[in-house]
């Protein structure tokens, strides 16, 4: 990259919506080559054209379904084809369904911890063969408060968040034996992306980010700051340590209070029809940088 960064070529897995997109914007804009991989062609396509109009220097697109090894091999291959070498990963593509834990139908349970949390083991997996091979690489995946604390309506995410970060505390505990690998976990907390409208619903509303809600770019400048600099957890959100200090600390005033939260604040106005939202399928028209709610600065 041209500001002298050591990370030079980074495939970047989610790079349609939300944080995803936004790190494949400010990888762009350092100059560098970009892989970018995610469900939807289309919507691949357009963020392209965004890369290299903020100056990348050759983007590559892979549409990948990341819970299909089969499809994240390939995507790897690809990768290596056009590159030679890859420097840096960042794994992002997330799915949401809300709902009461039997409320949700077991078919779209399952599909979200395939999507989740074996969807983040198929993109480690190939990252850390790959930097075996190579001699090294950075892997940054995102994860989320959600993974630290539980909360109602949202068994699928808070499941195979927790999954992902247990995963990669694994991986980062391995990684010290090999030389030149690197494994980080950045954790978002509220964040105005798209995911809430995108996601399934069975509770007949839209869900919410809980405030405060910070920009994508923000948590997407920690995400790139990372490849080259890893931590083993970052947070990105100004109250995470509130959430997580009152669950471990407080669990009996946590309990008290996180239903009534939810009810008001994680969750917008009712009428919405039962919906497995993109949870099976990318839904293009929906996929942006930006959701619908105010944000902080940055």
């Amino acid at each position: 990259m041209t500001d002298g960064s050591t990370v030079t070529t980074v495939l970047v897995v989610g790079a349609t919506s939300g944080i995803g997109r936004a790190v494949a914007h400010q990888l762009a804009a350092r100059g560098g080559r970009l892989v970018l991989a995610a469900r939807s062609p289309e919507t691949l396509e357009q963020t392209r054209q965004e890369c290299v109009s903020r100056g990348a220097g050759d983007v590559l697109v892979v549409p990948t379904d990341v819970g299909d090894r089969t499809q994240v091999e390939h995507l790897f291959r690809a990768a290596v084809e056009r590159f030679g070498r890859i420097d840096g990963v960042v794994h992002g593509a997330a799915v949401i369904a809300y709902g009461r834990f039997e409320d949700v139908p077991p078919e779209v349970f399952d599909q979200v911890m395939t999507t989740n949390l074996s969807g983040t083991a198929n993109v480690a997996r190939a990252a850390l063969q790959l930097f075996d091979a190579q001699g090294g690489g950075s892997l940054v995946v995102i994860g989320s408060v959600l993974a630290k604390i539980a909360t109602p309506y949202m068994a699928t995410y808070c499941t195979s968040k927790w999954g992902v970060q247990g995963l990669v505390r694994i991986l980062q505990i391995e990684a010290r034996s090999k030389p030149g690998v690197q494994v980080s976990l950045v954790s978002p907390g509220g964040v105005d992306t798209p995911i809430y409208d995108q996601a399934g619903t069975y509770t007949g509303r839209h869900g919410n980010p809980p405030p405060p809600v910070s920009a994508p770019e923000s948590v997407a400048a920690k995400v790139v700051a990372a490849l080259d600099k890893p931590g083993r957890d970052i947070s990105a959100g100004p109250v995470n340590w509130v959430m997580v200090a009152g669950f471990r600390l407080l669990p009996a005033v946590y309990d008290a209070l996180v239903g009534p939260l939810m009810r008001r604040l994680g969750q917008g106005k009712p009428g919405v029809a039962a919906t497995p939202g993109n949870v099976f399928d990318a839904v293009p028209d929906k996929e942006a940088v930006h959701g619908r709610w105010p944000r902080l600065r940055g």
